[in-house]
């Protein structure tokens, strides 16, 4: 059941509904959809939960269009009233469909080699990796499915026009799969450390990439979250109230 009142996150001006307990926007959203760089064709939130950073790249960049892509009847279900909270049903359409499956996308109509940019948060866990959430769509966010994050990215790079961008934000320790998930689909990768402080290891990884690619990965200056008081840092604050992107790659 959707909260009363919807969760506000750029200074008020993107609205979500989202379930009280379980996976929730946050960060990781705002971080990704800062990360995407401007497009004006068709771009695709792949998992993309209630809509958040899917959302967030439909209100910067007024000429796209927007397919948020969901398997959580629940989540996708949030995710089209997040649309047309947002004024944004011209522009925005939710899919409810299993994205590692080829079979699956078609029926819902999604077509492949179809999308100027793909943004994704894959799913964080191996199977068995951790135990599982018990509430099951905070399980089906973060657990991954067969193939892990090669199979999830072989339906991003699907998905993905030649020439075509990705967008992706990952855990730090998956930096070695992601490089492999990557490697024959996106080149020009370019890659962002997140760090919760200055001096700390980082967390997070962003990536940028382009289909069809060739160039080396490179690795650029880190983005530190939080200062010694605990707020953000200057840019961080700036990325979550929708004042600045990140320019890498």
């Amino acid at each position: 059941m959707a909260e009363s009142r919807p969760t506000l996150l750029l200074d008020g001006r993107l609205a979500l509904r989202q379930p009280e307990r379980g996976h929730r926007a946050g960060t990781d959203a705002v971080l990704l959809a800062a990360a995407a760089g401007p497009v004006g064709g068709l771009a695709i939130d792949a998992g993309a939960g209630v809509g958040t950073a899917g959302l967030i790249v439909a209100l910067a960049n007024p000429a796209a269009s927007v397919t948020l892509v969901e398997i959580d009847p629940a989540a996708a279900a949030f995710a089209r009233e997040n649309v047309g909270l947002n004024g944004l049903s011209a522009r925005a359409s939710v899919v409810e469909a299993d994205l590692l499956s080829a079979a699956a996308r078609r029926a819902a109509g999604l077509v492949d080699a179809g999308a100027d940019l793909v943004l994704t948060n894959p799913p964080w866990l191996a199977p068995g990796e951790s135990r599982a959430s018990p509430d099951p769509a905070r399980a089906l966010a973060h657990v991954r499915g067969p193939g892990g994050l090669d199979a999830w990215m072989r339906a991003v790079a699907a998905l993905t026009k030649p020439g075509g961008r990705m967008a992706a934000i990952v855990r730090a320790e998956d930096l070695t799969d992601m490089l492999a998930a990557c490697a024959g689909r996106f080149g020009e990768l370019a890659i962002l450390p997140v760090h919760p402080r200055a001096g700390e290891a980082a967390i997070r990884l962003l990536l940028r990439g382009r289909k069809g690619g060739r160039a080396k990965p490179r690795i650029f200056p880190g983005l530190v979250l939080h200062g010694s008081d605990g707020r953000f840092t200057p840019l961080a604050g700036a990325l979550h109230r929708g004042e600045a992107t990140l320019a890498f790659g």
